[in-house]
């Protein structure tokens, strides 16, 4: 029974952790993807409903009208910072015609909290929240046509967000991870009740050695290098996060580590009760060849209505819906928040 606890932890790190990598690419655009000719973008900060300053880049095409647009927020990868995956996203989503935020989550990145690197899944979903209500008062945006994108773990944030904010009119969930739901249960629901409780021992004994010692022990995370015999999904989200291809200094994944203890309010507070009660459209995407495709299919049963839609994307991984633009449907996500955004002009 320890061994497999063992495993699972060891496994479970890969996805809410990182360690030290020195060579960050250095120039004026700090982000991991091409700079485009066509949008500008400028850092802008915001507080949550908690005080917490978060801090966004925010994206608007350079061939704007005078007239109110559609916004989209975008966050995600869980550990991820917004010169990743999200500013991907965001970048090309403005090109596309919107005005886009992809921002930083609490205790990550530019954005405030204390101490670092903890997760909440009731700040995370505030999160999206605060950055509507950014948009929301921005002159330029429609502040009844706002959507979110959330990805990996801010998907399950994202549709946790839509069933509680009435004002996210879309929302679209790509390679989704349910990180309560993997936290408590492990991988396809592999942990039983005594291996949750020996995990909740382990967690609890160690908060009870960070309050003594003033500081927060770091979970572990990807390795410096692979050996080859590790799993298939590890592999990816090393070649994603420790590369060049996906690396940035500031992202947990690539440099840094998740606080031990933060995994416990995963454990214990479930997102998704409610998400049945979304009334506004969503969308959810995630690859054919992930590990974490049932995460969106047991999502996606539980919607109701018929603007609910799940996109399996043929051959993809979970790792290539980050970046890999032969893979990411963005036609298919433009239509969608086009219908649902702009359907009311």
């Amino acid at each position: 029974m320890l061994k497999k606890l063992f495993i699972f932890v060891m496994t479970l790190i890969v996805i809410i952790g990182g360690t030290n990598m020195s060579n960050a690419q250095i120039n004026d655009w700090d982000k991991t993807f091409p700079q485009s000719d066509k949008v500008n973008v400028k850092k802008v900060s915001f507080k949550n409903r908690y005080g917490i300053t978060l801090v966004g880049d925010l994206y608007t095409p350079k061939n704007k009208t005078s007239e109110q647009m559609a916004a989209i927020a975008v966050a995600g990868p869980f550990g991820a910072v917004k010169e990743q995956a999200s500013g991907l996203y965001a970048q090309t989503m403005a090109e596309r015609g919107f005005i886009t935020l992809a921002f930083d989550p609490s205790y990550t990145g530019e954005s405030g909290g204390e101490p670092r690197n903890v997760s909440s899944p009731e700040i995370n979903t505030e999160d999206f929240s605060a950055a509507v209500d950014f948009l929301s008062n921005q002159k330029d945006v429609n502040p009844d046509e706002i959507g979110i994108i959330g990805i990996c773990g801010f998907g399950g944030f994202g549709i946790n967000a839509a069933a509680m904010d009435t004002r996210i009119k879309a929302t679209v969930a790509v390679t989704m991870y349910d990180m309560t739901r993997v936290t408590a249960n492990g991988y396809f629901d592999a942990m039983t009740e005594d291996d949750r409780y020996k995990l909740k021992e382990s967690l609890n004994k160690q908060r009870t050695e960070d309050f003594k010692n003033g500081t927060y022990a770091k979970a572990s995370g990807l390795p410096e290098k692979l050996t080859g015999e590790e799993p298939q999904f590890v592999q990816d989200y090393y070649g994603y996060y420790k590369t060049p291809r996906g690396f940035h200094s500031r992202s947990i994944n690539s440099n840094g580590n998740w606080n031990t203890t933060a995994s416990l309010a995963l454990i214990n507070m479930p997102i998704l009760a409610y998400s049945n009660e979304i009334r506004n459209a969503v969308l959810i995407i995630h690859g054919e060849k992930a590990h974490s495709r049932y995460f969106s299919e047991d999502a996606y049963k539980k919607l109701k209505g018929d603007n609910k839609e799940l996109l399996i994307v043929e051959g993809a991984n979970h790792v290539d819906l980050y970046d890999n633009l032969e893979k990411i449907p963005f036609d298919k996500i433009e239509s969608f928040f086009t219908k649902y955004l702009k359907s009311t002009k």
